[in-house]
């Protein structure tokens, strides 16, 4: 029965998380409290993952690197590398995917796609080449490189703790650092050769077609005897007929209206609406329909720019509507559209609430594009601007950082305490304030870790894990350890798409270990090629580095199924093949 119960939560668990109707660490939670409310794990055993070290070790790094970020240490990496590269396609791609790749290794990657992305689509144009030929190697390799140490992804370090708590040995900080090279290396040697050949050709064209927004905009003149005269720009008839005045043309000024600005006589504005709406604002008196035919020209002009903004994980914007941020008083721009996985949307865009990943066609002041590219949290796709380097508290922190890793690693201190030191010294030397490192941890990551750990205790309590690696046993070992392993593989690439690669490494985990115990193969091995295949799943685009350039690189989501397909099923071979050579199967 509670074998039936638990095995029932997991699947329901797996359908709620590919669903995404409810956050994944309210999920989590739910799931803790049926288990405890059926006995099945005691309170202490329920909450018993949110008090591990690896739980301190994450909440440290997002601490730290926020802290690297902020006082503008990584953007004068980024910045001093890209200077220094060359301007040949294949070697800049090269160096596109060694560099953040090695980054990564010690950092969050979707944090280092981030800060590379804008970089990348700029010497894209000053080469002439299109973005698509270099985003998705940048987002692979910040992925792969997370691979080659403890700290370099959330599943390392998540999988390093569930092994503690099991009674194994933790992973050393630099154990795996051979298997992940070899994953890495051969990731950047398939997107140079054979990725490269399969990377879609960008074709260079203006914004407005990109976007497609020439047959939502016409031009209306004001005339004497129009009722407009006098209304608030964004309070006119026009507006409550779902018109947006993107633009006002009055004498010789080209300008973006804002809260104040009345419309007057002889006026030129520039609106955007449905076809429909248009056929009927054509009858109203006092108002002149232009031709129809709108060119990027007529957005811009004198000071006013059109630019495309990306929103970053890190963005305050997140989960709200334009409406609700209320971004042209906030930024003075207006948005006209929103690309989205390559979706355009374009209507009651007000509404929609913005998305990781999101890609903004603004439309603003040449003054106003520059402030925004300050701002760390949203990505102008322009030119690059790096932040401010604050030179002693970001050498600061890099110190405190490097001696963390150092002391870490060679057993001086626990990992957890070495980071957690080094976190309270950046706060303590204000190199990150208080408010902002709470703000920068990924609380919802915590509790998922946390709380899929208390899901493997309770698979362990009620003999889930014995209940399925029997089966697993009885149905393979005939085929040999090799093809086992090969299915357990399979298993958390399939899971990796519905669950965060932590959580589905957490969920077979359990199984695995158990499987090897009644096998007496070594647990280890089967710990580590599940870990590392969770973090090699590039099957589709969902992972946050990938989102994150799917706009820029005006990808489809078949270019990442078919290239990252491939990829996968070449590192997923290699994991199952080389990682026995690290750590052989035989106890």
């Amino acid at each position: 029965m509670e074998i039936a119960l638990v095995l029932f939560l997991l699947l329901a668990a797996i359908a709620l998380f590919a669903s995404e109707k409810i956050s994944v660490d309210v999920i989590t939670l739910i799931l803790l409290i049926i288990l405890t409310g059926f006995k099945i794990i005691s309170p202490e055993e329920a909450f018993a993952g949110f008090s591990s070290d690896f739980i301190i070790i994450l909440a440290s790094i997002f601490v730290l690197s926020a802290a690297l970020e902020d006082t503008g240490v990584l953007d004068f990496l980024v910045n001093w590398l890209m200077r220094r590269s060359t301007p040949k396609p294949m070697t800049f791609l090269l160096f596109v995917m060694v560099v953040p790749g090695l980054v990564s290794a010690f950092m969050n990657n979707t944090t280092v796609t981030a800060l590379f992305v804008t970089p990348v689509v700029g010497i894209a144009k000053k080469m002439q080449s299109s973005s698509s030929k270099f985003l998705m190697p940048l987002a692979y390799a910040s992925i792969l490189g997370g691979t080659c140490t403890l700290i370099g992804t959330s599943t390392n370090v998540a999988v390093s703790g569930y092994m503690t708590k099991a009674g194994f040995e933790p992973f050393g900080f630099f154990e795996f650092t051979g298997i992940g090279l070899v994953i890495f290396g051969v990731g950047v040697m398939y997107m140079m050769t054979i990725g490269h050949k399969m990377l879609p050709e960008g074709t260079s064209q203006g914004l407005t077609t990109k976007y497609n927004i020439k047959t939502y905009l016409t031009e209306i003149i004001v005339l004497e005897d129009s009722p407009l005269i006098g209304q608030i720009a964004f309070a006119s008839d026009l507006s409550k007929m779902s018109f947006r005045i993107l633009n006002i043309i009055r004498a010789k000024d080209n300008f973006l209206p804002d809260y104040r600005t009345r419309i007057r006589a002889h006026d030129v504005l520039l609106v955007e609406g449905e076809m429909d709406d248009l056929i009927r604002v054509k009858e109203t008196k006092g108002i002149q329909i232009m031709a129809d035919v709108i060119v990027e020209d007529d957005l811009v002009g004198g000071d006013i720019r059109l630019a495309e903004i990306l929103i970053t994980g890190k963005s305050d914007l997140l989960k709200r509507s334009i409406r609700e941020i209320e971004f042209l008083r906030r930024f003075g721009l207006v948005v006209l559209a929103i690309s989205r996985q390559g979706e355009t949307i374009r209507t009651k865009i007000g509404d929609v609430q913005l998305q990781l990943g999101d890609l903004l066609l603004v439309q603003g002041s040449a003054e106003r594009l520059e402030y925004l590219k300050m701002n760390q949290h949203l990505a102008v796709l322009d030119e690059f601007k790096p932040i401010l380097f604050k030179e002693r508290k970001g050498l600061l922190t890099l110190g405190f950082f490097i001696v963390s890793i150092i002391v870490g690693s060679t057993g001086l201190l626990p990992l957890s305490v070495s980071f957690l030191c080094a976190a309270v010294l950046s706060v303590l030397f204000k190199c990150i304030s208080t408010d902002r490192a709470y703000q920068v941890i990924d609380w919802r990551l915590l509790i998922l870790i946390g709380g899929m750990t208390a899901f493997g205790m309770a698979m362990q309590n009620t003999g889930a894990d014995k209940f399925l690696a029997g089966w697993i046993v009885q149905l393979l070992e005939p085929f040999g350890l090799t093809v086992i392993l090969a299915g357990f593989i399979l298993l958390t690439v399939f899971l990796t798409q519905p669950m965060s690669n932590a959580a589905a490494a957490l969920v077979v985990l359990p199984v695995a270990l158990q499987t090897a115990a009644q096998l007496d193969a070594n647990p280890r091995t089967f710990a580590i090629a599940i870990m590392l295949s969770a973090s090699v799943s590039l099957v589709t685009p969902f992972e946050p580095s990938c989102i994150l350039v799917y706009g820029p690189g005006k990808y489809k989501f078949m270019d990442f199924l078919k290239i990252g397909s491939g990829l996968t099923l070449v590192l997923i071979t290699i994991i199952l093949f080389v990682v026995p050579l690290f750590w052989p199967m035989d106890v």
